[in-house]
């Protein structure tokens, strides 16, 4: 059974007002556009965070307040609180990524991933996922982690169409800026202390942790760098 989705109780009220409407202003709309039954007593309750609206009563809901589903929802954290906020039927997202509705369905309850990359390309275009969120819900960030390892440490011009193919939505210039600034950075790091003057094994154990460090958060220094572009 899913969790209640995040809602923003403050939201829901300020626009209701800003509408001039009462409760049960909102209550007969749900039920005569969505043919979702609820109470005004409901509608004060989400209102004052006493309860919590589902799914289909988001829905109806922003269709009453004349605005869309991500305007009543939290930071959205999982695969089906972004398909809420892009206000797509589950039913749609399975048929247009183009796996079944209850394969989608399982991913949704699980977590886990099941479709090939041009799906979740799909996916990530039709929910509007940011490419960071699109690659840590779909699961393939760690494979992401092992690439950038290596584009870092040894050759990164190998690795810029594996990059783009992950992330499809981030032009590969930027990517090959990214990654050739990642590679030069690991060296700089790594043999730093390094040279013909100091060659103890203090100075050259203090530049391969150096280039291990920077390896460790090579994740965090990709998207840094790709947000700075």
């Amino acid at each position: 059974m899913h969790a209640r989705p995040p809602f923003d109780a403050t939201a829901a009220r300020r626009l209701r007002e800003a509408l001039g409407m009462t409760p049960a202003h909102v209550a007969y709309g749900m039920f005569a556009a969505y043919g979702v039954r609820v109470s005004p007593t409901t509608v004060a309750a989400w209102e004052q965070q006493e309860e919590a609206p589902g799914e289909d009563e988001i829905a109806a809901l922003a269709g009453a307040l004349w605005c869309a589903p991500s305007d009543l929802l939290g930071t959205p954290r999982t695969l089906r609180e972004h398909r809420m906020a892009a206000g797509v039927p589950l039913a749609d997202v399975a048929i247009k990524v183009g796996i079944p509705v209850a394969q989608y369905e399982e991913v949704e309850r699980t977590g886990r991933w099941t479709g090939n990359d041009r799906q979740a390309a799909v996916l990530a275009d039709l929910l509007r996922l940011p490419p960071r969120t699109h690659l840590e819900l779909t699961g393939r960030d760690a494979r992401l982690r092992e690439m950038l390892r290596s584009a870092a440490s040894v050759r990164w011009q190998a690795y810029v169409r594996p990059v783009c193919k992950l992330l499809p939505a981030v032009p590969q210039p930027n990517v090959e800026r990214v990654l050739e600034r990642l590679n030069d950075e690991f060296h700089k790091r790594s043999f730093a202390s390094l040279s013909w003057i100091d060659t103890s094994s203090e100075a050259a154990n203090g530049s391969v942790d150096a280039g291990h460090r920077y390896l460790a958060d090579v994740v965090e220094h990709f998207w840094e760098l790709l947000e700075a572009l």
